[in-house]
């Protein structure tokens, strides 16, 4: 058994579970109509506590099939990314991002913010599990569908539809290796240009200059030169790092901020 083995019977395990009520928490039908009402109103604070219950449950619910136990064991890392890797005797590591998705939550997207280098062997795989209560406002959370994509794919998909030289910038990290783990840095950060007119036409002309295909995200470290050497001639504030549904930039930095 290979990683894309791995991932792709972990998927399979994860799209069975459509329909599938967890028995974590079970919330109590409302005896009256202003109850409903008010649960109505703050149901969406279930989504952070629920959401993580359904994701420890999914890592045990993968370590019950036994087609893996052969091979090893999902093992859940928190807060490393991906949320759960498959530790034993397949490399590279499969890992899979489990992003429980709640629709009636007022924050409805999720931050993916790792660099496509992260990426590089396919090996890790996002899993987005949407749940409801089992009668939409109160009873067991029921999985009503589940999609499992790579996270390569995702990552490239953010990386393309925000990058647009010189307005807005998409950076990799700097080179973190030689760092312990917990200051390793792996996430990409968004530069949105701030400066004047002029400023914006010298930048327009030096991303002219790297040609056809200069606007084209590369995640290389020759590319990533080109975009530091434009934050240090026009004028960029860092937005929040990329996530999957974008962002708006926030604290400002003088442009010679590196990521």
């Amino acid at each position: 058994m290979n990683t894309q083995d791995v991932i792709g019977l972990g998927s399979q395990y994860l799209d069975n579970l459509s329909g599938h009520i967890f028995d974590v928490l079970d919330i109590s039908k409302p005896v009256t109509v202003d109850a409903a009402l008010n649960l109505a109103k703050v149901i969406s604070k279930l989504s952070p506590l629920l959401g993580n219950l359904i994701e420890f449950n999914t890592v045990e619910f993968l370590n019950k099939q036994n087609e893996f136990s052969e091979f090893g064991k999902w093992q859940r890392q928190d807060p490393g990314f991906p949320d759960t890797i498959f530790v034993g005797r397949v490399q590279p590591t499969p890992g899979l991002e489990i992003k429980a998705w709640f629709p009636l939550a007022t924050e409805i997207t999720a931050r993916f913010k790792d660099s496509q280098n992260h990426f590089k062997y396919d090996q890790t795989y996002v899993a987005i599990l949407a749940w409801l209560p089992e009668k939409i406002i109160y009873g067991k959370p029921r999985i009503l569908d589940v999609c499992v994509v790579s996270g390569l794919s995702v990552a490239l998909a953010r990386d393309t539809h925000y990058h647009n030289p010189p307005d807005y910038l998409v950076l990799e990290p700097e080179d973190t290796t030689q760092r312990t783990a917990n200051l390793q840095q792996t996430n990409t950060s968004g530069y949105k240009f701030q400066g004047s007119v002029e400023e914006l036409l010298e930048a327009q002309k030096i991303v002219d200059s790297w040609g056809v295909e200069g606007k084209i995200y590369k995640p290389t470290r020759e590319y990533q030169h080109l975009l530091r050497e434009l934050t240090r001639c026009a004028t960029y504030s860092v937005t929040r790092p990329s996530n999957c549904n974008g962002s708006k930039p926030n604290k400002r930095f003088n442009q010679t901020q590196t990521v």
